[in-house]
């Protein structure tokens, strides 16, 4: 779950720290005090969109900060496959750094890339955005809905599924690949024997083109290399060297200090006869045939043509040499081949067939469940005459999911057909809707935090009050953060936040605290009241929260 975030510099917050709990934790304040910002920070901490501008002016950068305690082995086994490993503790800090021209993201101090960011922070928390309840409006959002709800169930029969859908895919391809007449077939065929052959005959080794390249240079230089060569060899007076030797011979029985001078002038005279004779060697070894340069130099140009047609190096030839092998066996035995590659196409559209009728039954019982639930949490939202269906249609081809697409339609009024939601439901009731379903996905969700912004929109009186009991039991298996202006949603709190916005210096600052049971009833007072905070409102406000309590 979510520790602790911590906030500096963004927009109009100086400074803030929250200590999170468990359970269910609210954060209220009034318009304006920056509560979106707060929200905003966690999603640009998951790898979410961040523009310089949300820089607090006269910083030179913004920070946010989760902390993350790894629990569950489920999790730290997904976190492993990911290779991020929690610190000893079972921690996982992950933090992100916006300065005006980057960003820099880092999980337990290694950077790593937003895209790194967010498959990891996809298992650890999800955020239901005040607009997120509008996806509902997208028919291929409900498909994905289902198999999340039914996922241990339809995930083996979907990995079948899109195995088989990428060999059924690549047989298609290469049947679509084998049309034409037989003319224009017994075409290609005589030209790839012609390819086939010229490569066959120009016989091509690994190596043969740098060993070849190694010679060709060495004797385009051959002239040159024995000039300089010769010019060395004459430098190196043995003559002279020999007299140095005598030289010292003479004198070294006068001093003993000069008998290490001697032996380092034997040492180079050695040296350098040996220098001489290898220096003679070479350039007795070095005979520059004209007709060899020219056989080396042919071979290079049909090794080098052979590359400009069929690949930069000669590996890549010859494994172009085996492709147009195949090609040729294709064309040759084309009829029989083509008969094959149907009946495999056949196979594997049957499999298809087979897997996709599997896993729409599944989906299809998965489907009749989700709706029975989703009526029932409907009816705990105060949808007061609701009917709630999957309804199943096949479509005209396969996907890497089977041949399913899945529609909710919904009816809110007796008498009435059910509808697509977009016909029906109004922006309280998506609302509404999407929360009834996290809480039917709470039980096989293993995300452990749920961050909910406004989820109130649109609702008041008792459906808020269902609403808060929804979101409490939600809250009994996952840890929830949740922003309202409800006081019936506000009671519910295990752990309260206020966000209030003042003036300090001049400048304008948001900051959050943790309330205590005292200003928790100070702060539903308000919420209940407005401007003017009676003593019957307060009053009031105890009885909600006493309530609350009782109801959990």
């Amino acid at each position: 779950m979510l520790l602790e975030l911590q906030v500096k510099n963004l927009a109009l917050i100086e400074y803030a720290r929250l200590e999170l709990g468990p359970g269910l934790n609210i954060l209220t304040g009034e318009t304006g005090a920056g509560k979106s910002i707060i929200i905003g920070s966690v999603n640009m901490a998951l790898g979410g969109k961040a523009s310089r501008d949300i820089i607090r002016q006269g910083a030179d950068s913004a920070y946010i900060e989760l902390l993350f305690s790894v629990d569950t082995p489920e999790q730290k086994e997904a976190l492993k496959a990911l290779e991020i490993q929690p610190t000893e503790d079972g921690t996982l800090i992950i933090s992100r750094r916006i300065l005006p021209t980057r960003s820099v993201a880092k999980i337990n101090d290694e950077t790593v890339t937003t895209a790194r960011l967010k498959q990891v922070t996809s298992l650890l928390i999800d955020i239901h955005g005040q607009h997120e309840h509008q996806s509902l409006l997208h028919i291929n959002k409900h498909l994905e809905i289902l198999d999340t709800y039914a996922k241990n169930q339809v995930n083996p029969w979907k990995e079948k599924i899109s195995q088989e859908y990428k060999n059924y895919c690549a047989l298609k391809e290469r049947l679509a690949s084998m049309q034409g007449g037989q003319e224009e077939r017994l075409r290609e065929a005589d030209f790839c024997r012609f390819e086939i052959e010229s490569i066959e005959n120009a016989a091509l080794k690994e190596g043969e083109e740098e060993e070849l390249t190694a010679r060709y240079r060495k004797m385009s230089y051959a002239r040159r290399i024995m000039e300089g060569l010769s010019e060395a060899y004459e430098a190196l007076d043995e003559e002279g060297m020999a007299r140095a030797v005598r030289a010292v011979d003479q004198i070294c029985g006068y001093d003993d200090d000069l008998k290490p001078i001697r032996d380092q002038i034997y040492d180079v005279e050695a040296l350098m006869n040996d220098l001489n004779r290898s220096i003679k060697e070479y350039m007795d070894d070095c005979i520059f045939e004209e007709g060899e340069f020219r056989q080396i130099e042919e071979r290079l140009d049909l090794i080098h043509s052979l590359q400009a047609k069929y690949g930069s190096t000669v590996a890549q030839v010859l494994a172009a040499l085996e492709e147009k092998r195949k090609r040729l066996e294709e064309l040759e035995h084309f009829d029989e081949i083509r008969q094959k590659v149907e009946q495999e196409l056949k196979l594997s559209t049957n499999r298809l067939e087979e897997f996709s009728t599997n896993l729409s039954e599944i989906r299809k019982k998965a489907g009749k469940e989700l709706a029975r639930k989703m009526k029932d949490g409907l009816i705990d939202l105060n949808f007061l005459d609701v009917n709630f269906v999957m309804e199943f249609r096949r479509l005209n081809h396969y996907t890497a999911d089977g041949f399913d697409e899945a529609e909710f339609l919904i009816s809110t009024n007796p008498g009435e057909p059910v509808k697509p939601l977009k016909a029906v439901a109004s922006g309280g009731e998506l609302s509404r809707i999407m929360l009834a379903l996290k809480t039917v996905l709470a039980d096989t969700d293993s995300i452990p935090t749920l961050i909910f912004d406004e989820i109130d929109t649109g609702i008041s009186g008792r459906t808020a009050q269902r609403v808060s009991g929804k979101l409490n039991e939600i809250s009994k298996s996952h840890q929830v953060i949740c922003i309202t202006h409800l006081p019936q949603i506000a009671s519910m709190a295990d752990y309260h936040f206020e966000i209030v916005k003042f003036v300090r210096d001049g400048k304008t600052v948001t900051s959050i605290r943790r309330l205590k049971p005292a200003e928790t009833i100070d702060e539903l007072a308000r919420l209940l009241g407005g401007a003017e905070i009676t003593d019957a409102v307060l009053q009031n406000a105890r009885e909600m929260k006493e309530l609350a309590e009782r109801s959990k």
